[in-house]
């Protein structure tokens, strides 16, 4: 088995930027979340609620410093210095500091509504939750439950397979270019992973305790639970009923759907496109 994509998503909720190699934190790739936007309140703000979010994409340029694109145009985005902490609601962060007043107005215009975009300063202070697999030491980014997120194509394949098995029992039309069913592909980026692998059996994953990805090894906390996210479509927006819906049929358990796993890292190290993938027991 072999890593077949890397990806990392400088802002939450926005689209993200796929690379060839990506250091590894104690809480997630390098740069991977570490930004985010809440409302006036402080209350966060996703794609799940605001689907005009995935419209945006956010490039890491360098350490201190992102890109946040819309079509053809951009802005550049500074790490915030001296400007106090503002109160947010991403649950164990408390307060985060926010950027610059014309990237948040930037943001507001092409979204709609009012947002600040905030940046996590320290990722060792927000504790991962013992419910999502964390153990003492844990840490993440702006993440919403681990590290670092797994999926691969062996799984999506099936997921595909049983997508296109129920669209045809069930006489569905294709009815647009980007519609998912009727043999139309489920894009793995709906899922929204960090590493992407291929080869072995499908869902196989679920089972690996540990897995090592190149030369650094990680901790399984969790297969991931999956929401109305995975069902809006990342270049128009629209939402539909899958794959959550075929996902229920197959992978339903404790109420929830059920793709990929969330990783810990037990080390620190470099992945590369290409790493071999080793599981564990």
């Amino acid at each position: 088995m072999r890593v077949t994509q890397l990806r990392l998503y400088p802002v939450k909720s926005l689209g993200g930027m796929d690379v060839e190699s990506a250091r590894i934190e104690p809480w997630g790739i390098e740069g991977d979340r570490r930004w985010g936007l809440v409302d006036p309140s402080g209350e966060k703000v996703t794609a799940r609620e605001e689907h005009a979010l995935l419209r945006l994409r956010a490039q890491q340029v360098d350490e201190e410093t992102i890109r946040i694109h819309d079509g053809g145009e951009s802005i550049l985005v500074d790490i915030p210095l001296g400007l106090p902490p503002i109160p947010v609601s991403h649950a164990r962060q408390g307060f985060a500091p926010p950027a610059d007043l014309d990237v948040s107005e930037w943001i507001s215009d092409r979204v709609g509504r009012p947002l600040r975009l905030v940046w996590q300063e320290d990722p060792r202070m927000r504790r991962m939750s013992g419910a999502h697999g964390g153990l003492d030491g844990d840490t993440l980014s702006l993440a919403d439950a681990g590290p670092l997120l797994m999926t691969s194509q062996s799984s999506l394949a099936q997921l595909q397979e049983w997508v296109d098995q129920r669209a045809e029992e069930e006489g569905e039309m294709v009815t647009g270019e980007h519609s998912v069913g009727g043999r139309q592909p489920v894009d793995m980026i709906r899922f929204r992973p960090n590493v992407v692998i291929d080869g072995g059996a499908a869902f196989a994953e679920d089972a690996w305790s540990t897995v090592r990805i190149g030369d650094v090894e990680f901790r399984t906390a969790e297969v991931c639970d999956r929401c109305v996210m995975t069902t809006i479509d990342p270049d128009t927006q629209a939402t539909g009923k899958e794959p959550v819906r075929t996902l229920a049929r197959h992978r339903a358990w404790e109420g929830k759907t059920w793709f990929g796993t969330r990783l810990v890292p037990l080390g620190a190290g470099e992945l590369h496109v290409g790493d071999e993938v080793l599981p564990g027991v």
